[in-house]
């Protein structure tokens, strides 16, 4: 299991936290890479999020487990900047066997005053980025007759939160996308699987807005501060787990031993899916 030797591998917002966790573990079992990061901030994102310099030090942490890359800074929901991104991959590389579609934002306010903006942001960076994906590596996958694609939901995609409409909302259609992703491409020996994270430790939970959201009593709240909230949000007494705890599920999904496995959703997230049905 888990030998990626000879294989390439796609995998969009790569330039930090669980996209570089997927990408260098890719890299040390054999596979090159090929990797994007939209790489510039959002007005409707409270948070800053990865930088240029984050991408190419993914980029560098790949070629030092001797591995070839092909790296681009775009932005998921440009179809034709994937689809070009997909073609430069193909020429150099010789293919795409494996895509996660990771790249994904947070966004967060109650839905009666939700700017429109917030709400086209989350639904274009955290769903139609990973329609654009899989449409993207889908016809070269069939014309090999194989392929592997892991899309990333949230248990938010199974359950809603409050201030959480538009994030959940996008997350939710993730898993419609990959079930009916699954059975479109089931006749080309091409998997289609999702997994739901709880709290990964990535920027995307460590910034000064989602901390001020949860403690709002508090001046300055640190990360200490939000562990309990954090941790009510899972059914196991831990606040976050680790990136490389959602790779380890990327890698299984990936491996071709896992040919009969499409069209599921793995949770990974302390429990808390004992609490929600399906």
């Amino acid at each position: 299991m888990n030998n990626f030797q000879g294989r390439v591998a796609f995998v969009t917002g790569a330039a930090r936290g669980q996209g570089r966790s997927h990408a260098v573990a890719f890299a040390e079992a054999g596979a090159d890479l090929v990797l994007c990061d939209r790489c510039e901030d959002s007005p409707v994102v409270g948070y800053p999020l990865a930088t240029e310099a984050d991408l190419a030090e993914t980029v560098r942490l790949v070629e030092a487990a001797g591995r070839r890359v092909v790296s681009a800074k775009l932005d998921t929901a440009d179809r034709a900047a994937v689809d070009a991104l997909v073609a430069r991959a193909h020429d150099e590389l010789g293919r795409i066997d494996i895509a996660v579609a990771n790249a994904g934002v947070t966004v967060a306010a109650p839905v009666q005053s939700m700017p429109s903006a917030m709400w086209g942001e989350a639904i274009s960076s955290n769903l139609t980025g990973v329609f654009n994906t899989i449409g993207a590596v889908a016809p070269g996958m069939i014309e090999r007759g194989y392929g592997r694609i892991v899309t990333i939901s949230s248990m938010l995609g199974r359950a809603g939160n409050t201030n959480m409409a538009a994030y959940s909302a996008s997350k939710w259609g993730v898993i419609g996308l990959t079930k009916s992703s699954a059975l479109d491409l089931a006749q080309h020996g091409i998997t289609v699987n999702a997994i739901a994270p709880g709290n990964i430790s990535t920027p995307m939970i460590h910034n000064d807005m989602l901390y001020h959201m949860l403690r709002p009593d508090l001046e300055q709240p640190t990360a200490d501060d939000v562990a309990p909230v954090f941790t009510s949000l899972h059914a196991q007494p831990v606040p976050w787990l680790e990136p490389e705890e959602i790779t380890r599920v990327v890698l299984f999904f990936a491996d071709e031993a896992s040919a009969h496995i499409s069209g599921t959703v793995l949770p990974v997230d302390a429990g808390n899916a004992g609490r929600v049905t399906g």
